[in-house]
């Protein structure tokens, strides 16, 4: 069994930074595609970033130039610095990978974690 859990999110302030970090954990062959995603009240979920496993990344634009990707795959971690947070990235922000276990490769997400920008 594969587990994604994510931590870092809270409440910040408008133009202040937030870093968030996922780790992955279970019975994993291989890690492909990580990235995070994020739903805001009464919006579909969409995506933020992904990074792939040649390193090569793809942001959203609204977050381009502000919120940076990382990935550790020694650490099967994936983290995202957000900075110059607005308040219209508040939102429930998901981890996401495709992890390989012997059965096959899988999409797996983590439970989520709210991130709050307002005064």
């Amino acid at each position: 069994q594969v587990h994604l859990v994510e931590s870092g999110g809270g409440l910040v302030q408008p133009g202040g930074s937030l870093r968030l970090s996922c780790v992955a954990s279970g019975s994993i062959v291989s890690i492909g595609t990580m990235g995070w995603y994020r739903q805001a009240p009464g919006k579909q979920r969409e995506l933020v970033a992904v990074v792939r496993s040649d390193g090569s990344t793809k942001y959203a634009d609204s977050v381009k130039d502000r919120f940076s990707i990382s990935r550790d795959d020694v650490k099967k971690t994936v983290s995202l610095q957000m900075n110059s947070l607005k308040p219209e990235d508040t939102a429930i922000y998901y981890c996401q990978a495709v992890i390989g276990v012997a059965a096959g490769s899988y999409d797996h997400w983590g439970q989520g974690t709210q991130v709050t920008v307002s005064s």
